[in-house]
């Protein structure tokens, strides 16, 4: 899809290196001036093996050594993108970041964006992460893999009492006890199996935030992804589901931006502070052309908080630009071409002033 952005922008088409191909030592070859999109791995066999030792791309554990290979990779290619004069469109210190939520989590709210409140510190397990809960008075949480991304092992969890607990997740166990990842949102309410499912998480490090009351659309939870491209809000829409997790993929359907602009409206706020939280995140990443911010509306519409940033969160078919964002007409992928030509042109300009 991006490869058809470029072109329909009249340029010729990318190159396009494959991942498998980066991870076994292809030659890179880039050429001055050129722009180097660092796209994700998506879920790939070999590239898979080659991040983690494992053919499954489903599987949830291994995340750890999944972040270590990839971000090592990705330095490596911002790196040769330097020496050959490209301009890569991540930076790999942003990348080591937003793939590593407590790292994320801790700078966005330095920063004074609005996150939710989260645990300090590593958690163990399940009695740390009991323990942890009581103390810091959370009743219920989303326990999220530090090196997860797409929901991947994330678990919406609600305590009410000894032995009282639901745990809400995509998270499949086998009966060897290995995790995947399964398109079916399951609920486990036995301490035994949820603890499990927590020990299990934790060696690949978990970050654990307060799981904040969201607003609804419609009767079900609702959130928005927000993509910004070069500073600026550019495409936005509503998620909703009837589980915590909104993800499109795990039966999320998109829901009315419209209305939900109506509620802030009416809520005595706007849509506009939605935006600008959305664009103070991804500040937070200024090496970086594009991200996806997940922006967490609280019950009724007035306040918010940034859940994620995610690097390769610009995924929205036929979803066009904001009207003033600079993106209208243009899909994710078109306004990023836009963006990126445009950069080049500065720099060129830069350095023949």
């Amino acid at each position: 899809m991006f490869t058809d952005a470029v072109r329909a922008a009249g340029r010729p088409g990318p190159r396009v290196l494959a991942w498998a191909d980066v991870l076994r030592g292809a030659p890179y070859a880039f050429t001055p001036g050129a722009y180097v999109r660092i796209d994700s791995p998506g879920e790939n066999a070999e590239v898979d093996r080659l991040l983690r030792d494992t053919d499954e791309p489903t599987r949830v554990e291994g995340t750890a050594r999944w972040y270590d290979r990839f971000t090592a990779a990705v330095r490596d290619l911002t790196d040769a993108a330097r020496r050959a004069g490209a301009v890569a469109s991540t930076g790999a210190e942003d990348v080591a970041v937003l793939f590593d939520k407590r790292r994320c989590h801790a700078r966005l709210a330095a920063a004074g964006v609005p996150v939710p409140p989260a645990l300090p510190g590593p958690v163990g397990g399940w009695e740390e992460l009991r323990r942890g809960l009581a103390d810091a008075r959370f009743p219920r949480a989303f326990v999220k893999p530090a090196h997860g991304s797409s929901a991947s092992g994330v678990v919406a969890l609600a305590l009410a009492g000894p032995g009282r607990v639901k745990a809400t997740t995509s998270v499949e166990t086998a009966p060897d006890g290995r995790l995947y990842n399964s398109l079916r949102v399951r609920q486990y309410t036995s301490e035994r199996e949820v603890g499990a499912l927590i020990d299990a998480l934790a060696p690949d490090g978990l970050h654990v935030e307060r799981w904040l009351p969201k607003a609804s659309q419609h009767g079900r939870a609702a959130d928005l992804r927000v993509v910004v491209v070069a500073g600026r809000a550019t495409h936005a829409v509503v998620r909703t589901s009837r589980h915590p997790m909104t993800n499109l993929h795990l039966g999320g359907v998109r829901g009315d931006l419209g209305a939900a602009r109506a509620a802030m409206l009416a809520a005595g706020g706007g849509f506009g502070d939605v935006l600008e939280i959305a664009e103070r995140a991804a500040a937070r990443f200024p090496d970086t052309l594009c991200v996806g911010v997940d922006v967490l509306p609280a019950s009724g519409w007035r306040r918010f908080a940034v859940g994620e940033v995610n690097a390769f969160g610009d995924l929205l078919p036929r979803l066009t630009g904001l009207p003033g964002s600079g993106a209208e007409g243009r899909d994710t992928y078109a306004a990023q071409v836009a963006a990126a030509a445009e950069r080049q042109r500065e720099e060129h300009h830069d350095a023949t002033a």
